[in-house]
Order: structure tokens, then C-alpha cells, then sequence
């Protein structure tokens, strides 16, 4: 096995089971890698609070969270660590007006949807700069808040019911096609149960902290892994939200999915399968490295 200078991974169903599952088994194998100078980069769609409770910084010292980075909300927020504080080094957050209009897509998706193929949705608009479409209301994910291996299957059929002939490329194309009709180019990404329509995505997560680690110091892709568990393709050339760390600068490194989702991953993804546990190997086998 390589042994790495940096791992940039997923949070919900890589490093921990769910946001709410406790840090005990995470904790102790990022610890010593960070002890060692290896930087560790948590990158998550959902905010600083929820990573640990909001208090990831209580679990390591002073010197080991001058290796973690986190890059969070969906591209939004892309944190350091500076005398054991977290500080906010680039972000993408639009002003009020901005993230009005981004709200203003995702509704008129959502009244599209309703009005052309009776197709319900529910929208979460409490996000810095995207919001979640919910494509399957009926369906609750729980704690559990990862692609479920199912889901895919049961929104196929309910577009399909829906007389929704395009499928998921088709929403895209409407998410992309209702962002220009009010001037802003929107990057949608799609987990089966939710469509999210915002102005960035993991890609710019994954290279404003490669950036730093490049400049700090002079880490580049191809000494880095970037592990997730929803690379996944929904259709044809569509892959999950983790398939967003795969990027012109990221290209070099390596690249693992911990899902048993059955399909397609974008070329170079290497699928090792076994959920936690095996990100949780990578991390210890690392570590005696």
C-alpha cells in the first residue's frame, strides 16, 4: 500500500456511520497520522456542526489540528485550524440577494415538477448556497443520512410512474436550463433523494484546500487519497456528490469508494466496498506505515 501525505475524505457513511454516530472508532486512527504531519481534509455537504457535535476541534491537540482541514457545505466553507480554532480561509457564499435567487430556482423547480408531471417534492432552503430538493418525501433516511443501496431504484420508478421520460439527466438539464433563465450558473448534484442546486460543489472544497496544502507545503495530488462512498453513478455520466473530488487537479491522486451500492463509478475510482470499516483499515494501516 502507498503511503500518503494527505487523505481528503467524506464524513456521513465514510469516516462514521451517520453525523449523530459517536467519534469513538475515527478519532483514535486520525490522531496519530495528524501527530505525524499527515493532513487530513474531512470534506461534508453539511456544516461545522454537525462534523463531531460542532466540537471536532476538542478530540486532538493543538499540533495535530494544525494538520486538519475542513471543507464543508457543499464548497461553501473551507476551514484551517490556528491555535486549536477553527478559521474560515476561502469561501463561496453568495450575499442575501444572491441566495435568494438560488431559492427562487430551486422553487420553480419544484413548482415545474408539480405543475408539468404532478411530481411532489419538499425543499430545504436552510443551506449557505444550494438548496435540497427532496425528490422522495415518502422515503426517510434517518440518521443514515448516505445514499441507501434502494433508492436509486425506487426514484427511477417514480419518475417512470411520473411519465418523467428524460430521468435524472433530464432534471439536471432543468436545474442547469432554470439557473440561466435567471442568469446564474448553478452546479446540480444528485443523491437519488435529493437534488441539490447551488453554486458550487466538493470540487471546490477539494482544491482550495489542495491549494493551501500545495503552498504550505508543496503537497501535490498525486501524494494525496480521496475516499467517499458516493461516487456511484444515478445514470449515465451522472455520478454521486464524491465523484466531485475528482478534478484537472486532483486528477493524480487515488481515488476509493467504501460503498456496496451496485453500479458504475467514474474511471480511476477504485471500489473497495465495506463501508467504515475499510476507510477505517486505510487510516490504521497508514499509520504503521
Amino acid at each position: 500500500m502507498k503511503k500518503y501525505k494527505a487523505v481528503f475524505f467524506d464524513w456521513d457513511g465514510t469516516a462514521v456511520l451517520s453525523r449523530t454516530a459517536p467519534v469513538d472508532d475515527i478519532v483514535p486512527v486520525m490522531q496519530p497520522l495528524l501527530e505525524n504531519g499527515v493532513k487530513l481534509a474531512i470534506i461534508s455537504g453539511t456544516t461545522i456542526e454537525n462534523i463531531a457535535g460542532g466540537h471536532i476541534g476538542q478530540y486532538f491537540s493543538k499540533k495535530q489540528l494544525g494538520n486538519l482541514y475542513l471543507g464543508l457545505g457543499r464548497g461553501a466553507y473551507n476551514y484551517g485550524f490556528q491555535e486549536g480554532k477553527p478559521y474560515l480561509f476561502e469561501n463561496r457564499l453568495p450575499d442575501t440577494a444572491g441566495l435568494l435567487t438560488i431559492h427562487r430556482i430551486c422553487f420553480e423547480i419544484h413548482a415545474e415538477l408539480k405543475e408539468k408531471y404532478d411530481f411532489d417534492t419538499d425543499i430545504v432552503f436552510s443551506r449557505p448556497n444550494y438548496c435540497k430538493i427532496d425528490l422522495m418525501t415518502e422515503n426517510r433516511r434517518g440518521d443514515n443520512l448516505f445514499m441507501q443501496e434502494d433508492e436509486l431504484d425506487l426514484l427511477r420508478e417514480k419518475m417512470k410512474e411520473h411519465g418523467m421520460k428524460e430521468g435524472l439527466s433530464g432534471l439536471m438539464e432543468m436545474a442547469v436550463r432554470t439557473g440561466r433563465s435567471y442568469h446564474l450558473e448553478v452546479i446540480p448534484t444528485c443523491d437519488a433523494k435529493y437534488l441539490e442546486v447551488g453554486i458550487s460543489s466538493k470540487s471546490d472544497n477539494v482544491e482550495a484546500i489542495l491549494g493551501k496544502m500545495r503552498e504550505e507545503c508543496s503537497i501535490e495530488a498525486g501524494e494525496c487519497a480521496f475516499w467517499g462512498d458516493e461516487y456511484v453513478g444515478i445514470e449515465e455520466d451522472i455520478f454521486g456528490s464524491d465523484s466531485f473530488m475528482y478534478t484537472e487537479q486532483t486528477s493524480d491522486g487515488d481515488f476509493f469508494d467504501v460503498s456496496e451500492v451496485r453500479g458504475k463509478r467514474p474511471e480511476g475510482v477504485r471500489l473497495v466496498g465495506g463501508g467504515v470499516k475499510s476507510f477505517l483499515d486505510f487510516l490504521a494501516a497508514q499509520n504503521e506505515m
